[in-house]
Protein backbone atom coordinates (compact mmCIF):
# COMPACT_ATOMS: atom_id res chain seq x y z
CA UNK A 1 0.00 0.00 0.00
CA UNK A 2 1.13 3.53 -0.74
CA UNK A 3 2.27 5.53 2.26
CA UNK A 4 0.77 8.96 2.99
CA UNK A 5 3.34 11.76 3.27
CA UNK A 6 1.90 15.10 4.37
CA UNK A 7 3.83 18.38 4.35
CA UNK A 8 2.35 21.32 6.26
CA UNK A 9 3.55 24.61 4.82
CA UNK A 10 4.45 25.55 1.27
CA UNK A 11 7.26 28.00 1.92
CA UNK A 12 10.64 27.66 0.26
CA UNK A 13 11.65 24.56 2.22
CA UNK A 14 8.29 22.81 2.13
CA UNK A 15 7.82 23.36 -1.58
CA UNK A 16 11.35 22.22 -2.41
CA UNK A 17 10.76 19.10 -0.32
CA UNK A 18 7.57 18.29 -2.21
CA UNK A 19 9.32 18.78 -5.56
CA UNK A 20 12.16 16.50 -4.48
CA UNK A 21 9.83 13.79 -3.18
CA UNK A 22 7.66 13.60 -6.30
CA UNK A 23 10.82 13.20 -8.37
CA UNK A 24 12.15 10.37 -6.20
CA UNK A 25 9.08 8.54 -4.87
CA UNK A 26 6.53 6.72 -7.00
CA UNK A 27 5.01 4.59 -4.26
CA UNK A 28 3.64 7.32 -1.99
CA UNK A 29 0.72 9.73 -1.78
CA UNK A 30 2.17 13.20 -1.25
CA UNK A 31 -0.03 15.99 0.08
CA UNK A 32 0.91 19.63 0.61
CA UNK A 33 -1.18 21.79 2.95
CA UNK A 34 -1.03 25.59 3.04
CA UNK A 35 -3.35 28.37 4.17
CA UNK A 36 -2.71 30.34 0.97
CA UNK A 37 -3.24 29.18 -2.64
CA UNK A 38 -0.06 30.92 -3.83
CA UNK A 39 3.66 30.90 -3.07
CA UNK A 40 6.13 33.77 -3.30
CA UNK A 41 9.74 33.29 -2.24
CA UNK A 42 9.89 35.04 1.14
CA UNK A 43 13.15 36.99 0.52
CA UNK A 44 11.25 38.84 -2.25
CA UNK A 45 8.53 40.18 0.04
CA UNK A 46 10.30 43.47 0.76
CA UNK A 47 10.48 44.15 -3.00
CA UNK A 48 6.77 43.39 -3.39
CA UNK A 49 6.00 45.75 -0.51
CA UNK A 50 8.05 48.55 -2.06
CA UNK A 51 6.57 47.94 -5.52
CA UNK A 52 9.86 47.18 -7.22
CA UNK A 53 8.60 43.65 -7.88
CA UNK A 54 5.17 42.69 -9.16
CA UNK A 55 4.20 39.78 -6.92
CA UNK A 56 1.63 38.56 -9.45
CA UNK A 57 4.38 37.83 -11.97
CA UNK A 58 6.60 35.84 -9.61
CA UNK A 59 3.99 34.01 -7.54
CA UNK A 60 3.35 30.30 -7.99
CA UNK A 61 -0.07 28.65 -7.80
CA UNK A 62 -0.01 25.55 -5.59
CA UNK A 63 -2.94 24.09 -7.54
CA UNK A 64 -1.14 24.42 -10.89
CA UNK A 65 2.11 23.14 -9.45
CA UNK A 66 0.33 20.14 -7.91
CA UNK A 67 -1.16 19.16 -11.26
CA UNK A 68 2.18 19.56 -12.98
CA UNK A 69 4.13 17.58 -10.38
CA UNK A 70 1.34 15.09 -9.60
CA UNK A 71 0.78 15.57 -5.89
CA UNK A 72 -2.25 16.73 -3.95
CA UNK A 73 -2.70 20.26 -2.61
CA UNK A 74 -5.11 21.07 0.23
CA UNK A 75 -6.01 24.67 1.03
CA UNK A 76 -6.40 25.20 4.76
CA UNK A 77 -4.80 25.71 8.15
CA UNK A 78 -3.84 22.90 10.50
CA UNK A 79 -5.84 23.12 13.72
CA UNK A 80 -5.12 19.82 15.43
CA UNK A 81 -3.54 16.38 15.37
CA UNK A 82 -4.20 12.88 16.69
CA UNK A 83 -0.81 11.21 16.85
CA UNK A 84 -2.17 7.81 17.90
CA UNK A 85 -4.45 7.69 14.86
CA UNK A 86 -1.94 9.53 12.68
CA UNK A 87 -4.44 12.13 11.53
CA UNK A 88 -4.31 15.89 11.17
CA UNK A 89 -7.31 18.20 11.21
CA UNK A 90 -7.73 21.22 8.96
CA UNK A 91 -9.85 24.22 9.90
CA UNK A 92 -12.64 25.30 7.53
CA UNK A 93 -11.88 27.92 4.87
CA UNK A 94 -14.10 31.00 4.85
CA UNK A 95 -14.83 33.65 2.21
CA UNK A 96 -14.77 37.41 2.80
CA UNK A 97 -18.29 37.29 4.23
CA UNK A 98 -17.45 34.54 6.77
CA UNK A 99 -19.30 31.88 4.78
CA UNK A 100 -17.73 28.40 4.75
CA UNK A 101 -16.11 27.63 1.41
CA UNK A 102 -14.37 24.40 2.43
CA UNK A 103 -15.45 22.45 5.54
CA UNK A 104 -13.20 20.90 8.18
CA UNK A 105 -11.20 17.94 6.90
CA UNK A 106 -9.24 15.01 8.27
CA UNK A 107 -6.04 13.92 6.52
CA UNK A 108 -4.26 10.66 7.41
CA UNK A 109 -0.49 10.46 7.40
CA UNK A 110 2.29 7.94 7.80
CA UNK A 111 4.99 10.62 7.73
CA UNK A 112 4.25 14.24 8.64
CA UNK A 113 6.60 17.17 7.97
CA UNK A 114 6.04 20.52 9.64
CA UNK A 115 7.40 23.34 7.46
CA UNK A 116 5.20 26.24 8.53
CA UNK A 117 7.98 28.81 8.71
CA UNK A 118 7.84 31.77 11.05
CA UNK A 119 5.96 34.99 11.73
CA UNK A 120 7.01 38.30 13.24
CA UNK A 121 7.58 38.27 16.99
CA UNK A 122 5.98 41.27 18.68
CA UNK A 123 7.35 40.19 22.09
CA UNK A 124 3.95 41.14 23.56
CA UNK A 125 4.87 44.82 23.28
CA UNK A 126 1.88 47.09 23.64
CA UNK A 127 0.54 48.54 20.40
CA UNK A 128 2.65 46.57 17.92
CA UNK A 129 -0.16 44.52 16.38
CA UNK A 130 -2.54 47.47 16.26
CA UNK A 131 -0.19 50.05 14.73
CA UNK A 132 2.51 48.31 12.67
CA UNK A 133 2.79 46.79 9.23
CA UNK A 134 4.33 43.32 8.84
CA UNK A 135 5.96 41.31 6.05
CA UNK A 136 5.20 37.69 6.90
CA UNK A 137 3.41 36.72 3.67
CA UNK A 138 2.34 37.89 0.21
CA UNK A 139 -0.98 39.30 1.44
CA UNK A 140 0.78 41.53 3.95
CA UNK A 141 3.32 42.67 1.33
CA UNK A 142 0.53 43.63 -1.09
CA UNK A 143 -1.37 45.44 1.68
CA UNK A 144 1.83 47.28 2.60
CA UNK A 145 2.27 48.39 -1.02
CA UNK A 146 -1.30 49.67 -1.30
CA UNK A 147 -0.98 51.55 1.99
CA UNK A 148 2.27 53.13 0.79
CA UNK A 149 0.73 54.24 -2.53
CA UNK A 150 -2.33 55.79 -0.86
CA UNK A 151 -0.15 57.69 1.61
CA UNK A 152 2.06 59.07 -1.17
CA UNK A 153 -0.93 60.02 -3.34
CA UNK A 154 -2.43 62.06 -0.51
CA UNK A 155 0.81 63.76 0.43
CA UNK A 156 0.72 66.75 -2.02
CA UNK A 157 -2.76 67.72 -0.79
CA UNK A 158 -2.01 67.69 2.92
CA UNK A 159 -1.00 70.59 5.11
CA UNK A 160 1.85 68.58 6.65
CA UNK A 161 3.93 67.32 3.75
CA UNK A 162 6.75 65.66 5.72
CA UNK A 163 6.37 62.06 6.82
CA UNK A 164 8.64 59.47 8.42
CA UNK A 165 8.81 55.77 7.63
CA UNK A 166 10.21 53.95 10.67
CA UNK A 167 11.32 50.33 10.63
CA UNK A 168 11.99 48.38 13.84
CA UNK A 169 14.56 45.64 13.38
CA UNK A 170 18.04 46.02 11.92
CA UNK A 171 18.28 42.49 10.63
CA UNK A 172 18.37 41.55 6.95
CA UNK A 173 14.64 42.17 6.41
CA UNK A 174 14.63 45.62 7.99
CA UNK A 175 17.84 46.74 6.29
CA UNK A 176 16.81 45.53 2.82
CA UNK A 177 13.32 46.99 3.17
CA UNK A 178 14.67 50.42 4.15
CA UNK A 179 16.94 50.59 1.09
CA UNK A 180 14.24 49.23 -1.24
CA UNK A 181 11.65 51.75 -0.05
CA UNK A 182 14.16 54.60 -0.38
CA UNK A 183 14.84 53.64 -4.00
CA UNK A 184 11.20 52.89 -4.89
CA UNK A 185 9.89 56.20 -3.57
CA UNK A 186 12.34 58.14 -5.70
CA UNK A 187 11.35 56.11 -8.74
CA UNK A 188 7.66 56.76 -8.05
CA UNK A 189 8.33 60.52 -8.07
CA UNK A 190 10.08 60.16 -11.44
CA UNK A 191 7.15 58.21 -12.88
CA UNK A 192 4.43 60.80 -12.39
CA UNK A 193 3.53 60.87 -8.70
CA UNK A 194 3.61 64.49 -7.56
CA UNK A 195 5.09 64.30 -4.06
CA UNK A 196 8.63 65.42 -3.19
CA UNK A 197 10.91 62.52 -2.15
CA UNK A 198 12.97 64.78 0.11
CA UNK A 199 9.88 65.22 2.31
CA UNK A 200 10.06 61.54 3.28
CA UNK A 201 12.58 60.50 5.92
CA UNK A 202 13.60 57.03 7.04
CA UNK A 203 14.42 55.73 10.51
CA UNK A 204 15.81 52.29 11.36
CA UNK A 205 15.65 51.21 15.02
CA UNK A 206 17.71 48.31 16.40
CA UNK A 207 17.92 47.06 20.00
CA UNK A 208 21.46 45.68 19.60
CA UNK A 209 24.61 47.82 19.45
CA UNK A 210 24.78 47.53 15.64
CA UNK A 211 22.59 46.56 12.70
CA UNK A 212 22.87 43.02 11.31
CA UNK A 213 24.00 41.74 14.73
CA UNK A 214 23.89 38.09 13.56
CA UNK A 215 26.43 38.79 10.80
CA UNK A 216 30.05 39.91 10.82
CA UNK A 217 31.16 43.31 12.12
CA UNK A 218 32.71 44.13 8.75
CA UNK A 219 29.51 43.39 6.84
CA UNK A 220 27.53 45.43 9.35
CA UNK A 221 29.91 48.37 8.94
CA UNK A 222 29.66 48.27 5.12
CA UNK A 223 25.86 48.27 5.21
CA UNK A 224 25.77 51.02 7.84
CA UNK A 225 28.02 53.20 5.70
CA UNK A 226 25.82 52.73 2.63
CA UNK A 227 22.56 53.42 4.49
CA UNK A 228 24.05 56.57 6.00
CA UNK A 229 25.12 57.66 2.53
CA UNK A 230 21.54 57.56 1.20
CA UNK A 231 20.16 59.34 4.23
CA UNK A 232 18.62 56.57 6.33
CA UNK A 233 18.97 57.40 10.02
CA UNK A 234 20.08 54.44 12.13
CA UNK A 235 19.50 54.31 15.88
CA UNK A 236 21.04 51.38 17.77
CA UNK A 237 20.57 50.36 21.41
CA UNK A 238 16.96 51.51 21.12
CA UNK A 239 14.55 48.85 22.35
CA UNK A 240 10.88 49.59 21.71
CA UNK A 241 8.71 49.79 24.80
CA UNK A 242 5.38 50.78 23.24
CA UNK A 243 3.90 51.65 19.86
CA UNK A 244 1.29 54.38 19.49
CA UNK A 245 -0.60 55.55 16.37
CA UNK A 246 1.97 58.37 16.15
CA UNK A 247 5.23 56.47 16.64
CA UNK A 248 7.56 54.39 18.82
CA UNK A 249 8.47 54.86 22.49
CA UNK A 250 11.74 53.21 23.49
CA UNK A 251 13.12 52.16 26.86
CA UNK A 252 15.54 55.11 26.74
CA UNK A 253 12.52 57.41 26.94
CA UNK A 254 12.91 58.62 23.35
CA UNK A 255 9.86 59.06 21.14
CA UNK A 256 10.33 58.40 17.40
CA UNK A 257 7.39 59.85 15.46
CA UNK A 258 6.38 57.91 12.34
CA UNK A 259 3.41 57.81 10.02
CA UNK A 260 4.29 54.44 8.48
CA UNK A 261 5.47 51.99 11.12
CA UNK A 262 7.00 48.63 10.17
CA UNK A 263 7.82 45.74 12.53
CA UNK A 264 10.70 43.51 11.44
CA UNK A 265 12.23 42.68 14.83
CA UNK A 266 12.58 38.98 15.51
CA UNK A 267 10.61 35.88 14.58
CA UNK A 268 8.68 33.09 16.22
CA UNK A 269 6.98 29.94 14.98
CA UNK A 270 3.16 30.02 14.60
CA UNK A 271 1.07 29.86 17.77
CA UNK A 272 -0.83 26.68 16.88
CA UNK A 273 2.35 24.61 17.38
CA UNK A 274 1.84 25.05 21.12
CA UNK A 275 -1.19 22.76 21.00
CA UNK A 276 0.26 19.72 19.20
CA UNK A 277 1.66 17.97 22.30
CA UNK A 278 5.17 18.17 20.82
CA UNK A 279 8.23 19.64 22.50
CA UNK A 280 8.73 23.34 21.69
CA UNK A 281 10.99 26.17 22.84
CA UNK A 282 9.99 29.64 24.04
CA UNK A 283 9.37 30.95 20.50
CA UNK A 284 7.17 27.97 19.58
CA UNK A 285 9.77 26.17 17.47
CA UNK A 286 9.47 22.38 17.40
CA UNK A 287 12.55 20.85 18.98
CA UNK A 288 14.02 18.21 16.68
CA UNK A 289 16.80 15.66 16.84
CA UNK A 290 19.78 15.68 14.48
CA UNK A 291 17.67 13.63 12.05
CA UNK A 292 15.07 16.47 12.04
CA UNK A 293 12.56 14.15 13.75
CA UNK A 294 10.60 15.71 16.60
CA UNK A 295 11.69 14.55 20.04
CA UNK A 296 8.34 12.98 20.95
CA UNK A 297 7.33 11.38 17.65
CA UNK A 298 9.66 9.85 15.06
CA UNK A 299 6.91 9.95 12.42
CA UNK A 300 6.84 13.76 12.57
CA UNK A 301 9.67 15.85 11.13
CA UNK A 302 10.17 19.62 11.29
CA UNK A 303 12.29 21.89 9.11
CA UNK A 304 12.97 25.53 8.39
CA UNK A 305 12.17 28.42 10.70
CA UNK A 306 9.65 26.41 12.74
CA UNK A 307 12.29 23.87 13.83
CA UNK A 308 14.91 24.17 16.56
CA UNK A 309 17.86 21.93 15.70
CA UNK A 310 21.05 22.00 17.76
CA UNK A 311 24.05 21.24 15.57
CA UNK A 312 26.83 19.53 17.53
CA UNK A 313 29.49 20.60 15.03
CA UNK A 314 28.44 24.24 15.23
CA UNK A 315 27.93 24.15 18.97
CA UNK A 316 24.72 26.13 18.54
CA UNK A 317 21.29 25.99 16.93
CA UNK A 318 20.86 26.07 13.17
CA UNK A 319 19.98 29.68 12.22
CA UNK A 320 16.53 30.40 10.71
CA UNK A 321 17.78 31.21 7.22
CA UNK A 322 16.70 30.34 3.69
CA UNK A 323 19.86 28.33 3.02
CA UNK A 324 19.15 26.17 6.09
CA UNK A 325 15.65 25.36 4.81
CA UNK A 326 17.12 24.54 1.38
CA UNK A 327 19.66 22.14 2.92
CA UNK A 328 17.06 20.53 5.20
CA UNK A 329 14.67 19.95 2.27
CA UNK A 330 17.40 18.11 0.35
CA UNK A 331 18.22 16.00 3.41
CA UNK A 332 14.57 15.12 4.12
CA UNK A 333 14.10 13.76 0.61
CA UNK A 334 16.74 11.16 1.50
CA UNK A 335 15.43 10.74 5.05
CA UNK A 336 11.88 9.96 3.96
CA UNK A 337 13.11 7.49 1.36
CA UNK A 338 15.17 5.74 4.03
CA UNK A 339 12.30 5.81 6.50
CA UNK A 340 10.00 4.07 4.02
CA UNK A 341 12.67 1.37 3.55
CA UNK A 342 13.36 1.07 7.30
CA UNK A 343 16.93 2.25 6.81
CA UNK A 344 18.90 4.56 9.17
CA UNK A 345 18.28 8.26 8.67
CA UNK A 346 21.06 10.70 7.75
CA UNK A 347 22.24 13.31 10.26
CA UNK A 348 21.79 16.98 9.45
CA UNK A 349 24.71 19.37 9.76
CA UNK A 350 24.27 22.98 8.72
CA UNK A 351 26.77 24.46 6.31
CA UNK A 352 27.07 28.24 6.13
CA UNK A 353 27.73 29.43 2.59
CA UNK A 354 27.83 33.08 3.61
CA UNK A 355 25.48 36.04 3.70
CA UNK A 356 24.34 38.52 1.08
CA UNK A 357 22.54 41.81 1.71
CA UNK A 358 20.83 43.68 -1.13
CA UNK A 359 20.44 47.44 -0.73
CA UNK A 360 18.24 47.74 -3.81
CA UNK A 361 20.03 49.36 -6.76
CA UNK A 362 22.44 51.19 -4.48
CA UNK A 363 24.68 48.29 -3.52
CA UNK A 364 24.85 44.59 -2.74
CA UNK A 365 27.40 43.33 -0.23
CA UNK A 366 28.15 40.04 1.46
CA UNK A 367 30.62 37.34 2.27
CA UNK A 368 31.01 33.91 0.70
CA UNK A 369 32.22 31.00 2.79
CA UNK A 370 33.81 27.85 1.43
CA UNK A 371 36.25 25.10 2.32
CA UNK A 372 39.23 26.93 0.83
CA UNK A 373 38.28 30.54 1.54
CA UNK A 374 36.62 30.76 4.94
CA UNK A 375 35.24 34.24 4.32
CA UNK A 376 35.48 36.28 1.12
CA UNK A 377 33.93 39.76 1.13
CA UNK A 378 32.19 40.70 -2.12
CA UNK A 379 30.25 43.72 -3.35
CA UNK A 380 29.05 45.37 -6.53
CA UNK A 381 27.93 43.51 -9.64
CA UNK A 382 29.37 40.18 -8.57
CA UNK A 383 27.53 40.37 -5.25
CA UNK A 384 24.31 41.33 -7.03
CA UNK A 385 24.68 38.34 -9.37
CA UNK A 386 25.27 36.04 -6.38
CA UNK A 387 22.22 37.46 -4.60
CA UNK A 388 19.95 36.91 -7.61
CA UNK A 389 21.34 33.41 -8.10
CA UNK A 390 19.84 32.40 -4.73
CA UNK A 391 16.36 32.83 -6.23
CA UNK A 392 17.42 30.85 -9.29
CA UNK A 393 18.56 28.01 -7.02
CA UNK A 394 15.11 27.97 -5.46
CA UNK A 395 13.46 27.89 -8.89
CA UNK A 396 15.84 25.14 -10.00
CA UNK A 397 14.77 22.97 -7.05
CA UNK A 398 11.15 23.41 -8.13
CA UNK A 399 11.29 23.31 -11.93
CA UNK A 400 14.65 21.83 -12.87
CA UNK A 401 17.59 23.32 -14.76
CA UNK A 402 15.94 23.36 -18.21
CA UNK A 403 12.89 25.38 -17.20
CA UNK A 404 14.95 27.83 -15.14
CA UNK A 405 17.07 28.47 -18.24
CA UNK A 406 13.88 29.17 -20.21
CA UNK A 407 12.64 31.55 -17.49
CA UNK A 408 15.95 33.43 -17.46
CA UNK A 409 15.91 33.76 -21.27
CA UNK A 410 12.31 35.00 -21.20
CA UNK A 411 13.17 37.57 -18.54
CA UNK A 412 16.11 38.76 -20.62
CA UNK A 413 13.90 39.22 -23.70
CA UNK A 414 11.20 41.15 -21.86
CA UNK A 415 13.40 43.15 -19.46
CA UNK A 416 13.38 46.23 -21.72
CA UNK A 417 9.59 46.41 -22.10
CA UNK A 418 8.42 45.22 -18.68
CA UNK A 419 7.94 47.91 -16.07
CA UNK A 420 9.77 46.98 -12.93
CA UNK A 421 7.98 49.60 -10.81
CA UNK A 422 4.43 48.74 -9.74
CA UNK A 423 2.24 51.85 -9.30
CA UNK A 424 -1.13 50.20 -8.70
Amino acid sequence: MKKNIVIIGGGAGGLELVAGLVNQLKNANITLVDSSPIHLWKPLLHEAAAGTLNSYEDELSYYNFAVRKQFQFCLGSMQGINRSKKEIYLAPVFDDHKNILIPERTIPYDILVMAVGSVSNDFNIKGVRENCLFLDNTEQANFFHQHLLKTLMQLPYRTEKNITIAIVGGGATGVELAAELHYAIRQMAKHGMTFQPENISFVLLEAADRILPALSQRLSDLVTEQLNKIGIKIYTKEQVKEVTPDGFITHSGTFFPAEIKVWAAGIKAPEFLKHLDLEINKINQLIVKSTLQTTRDDAIFAMGDCAYCFDEKLGKAVPPRAQAAHQEAALLVKSIQNSLKNKPLPIYHYRDYGSLISLSYYETVGNLMGRITKSLMIEGKFARFAYRSLYRMHQKALYGTWWVSVLMFANLLTSKIRRRLKLH
